[in-house]
């Protein structure tokens, strides 16, 4: 009976095989180095778009920052404005009251009465003067109540003092609320006792 060797076969085919898969193995070790390569190149793409949105969005919020701001001044400046404008109609129409007011100041004025300071906040008018006598203190809110652009006189200070051996005086300090007659007819300011006052005015000013 004849003998066959097939072992230089097996191994023929061992190396084959062997070969094979070696040739599979570094297949798909190129195939899997491609997909990681192509997926890296894809995320760093990716990557770069965001950062490119990130920077135009950074840059619009900067935009819009500085129109803010500056809507922002133009509003405080609009604000200003109207204040000033206030301002100024305030002044334009309270003119003729305080032009009123300083008259009724000058017609109120007793003989023998001096102001030495006038201070107006709001609507309260705060008055420093010497007088004569305690008398004319008293003439001078009798006065100051009859009139009509005036009202609540409050003496909240007087006290006498000796300017020399036989020349005395007296320190008054008081307080009076501008108010505005309800009608007026633009022919004289009219007193609350009925009497028309049209003498001159008399000089406001501090006793010598």
């Amino acid at each position: 009976m004849a003998r066959i060797n097939l072992l230089p076969w097996r191994e023929q085919l061992r190396e084959e095989r062997k070969q094979r898969f070696l040739v599979a193995l570094g297949g798909v070790l190129i195939i899997s180095v491609g997909l990681v390569f192509l997926a890296g190149q894809y995320f760093d793409r990716a990557i770069e778009q965001q950062n490119a949105r990130n920077d135009f969005v950074r840059k619009e919020i900067a935009v819009l920052d500085a129109r803010i701001k500056e809507i922002s001044e133009l509003r405080t400046r609009r604000q200003q404005l109207l204040e000033r404008m206030k301002i100024i109609q305030d002044l334009q129409g309270n003119r003729p009251i305080i032009g009123r007011v300083f008259d009724q100041l000058v017609r109120t004025l007793p003989d023998g009465v001096y102001f030495s300071e006038l201070k107006m906040v709001d609507k309260t008018i705060s008055i420093a003067g010497t007088a004569e006598a305690n008398k004319r203190v008293s003439d001078l809110m009798r006065k100051l109540d009859a009139s009509e652009w005036l009202t609540s006189p409050n003496l909240t200070e007087v006290k006498a003092i000796t300017a020399g051996a036989v020349d005395q005086a007296n320190v008054f300090l008081l307080t009076v609320q501008q108010t505005q007659p309800s009608a007026d007819d633009g022919s004289g300011s009219t007193d609350k006792s009925g009497s028309v006052s049209g003498k001159a005015p008399e000089k406001i000013g501090s006793k010598n």
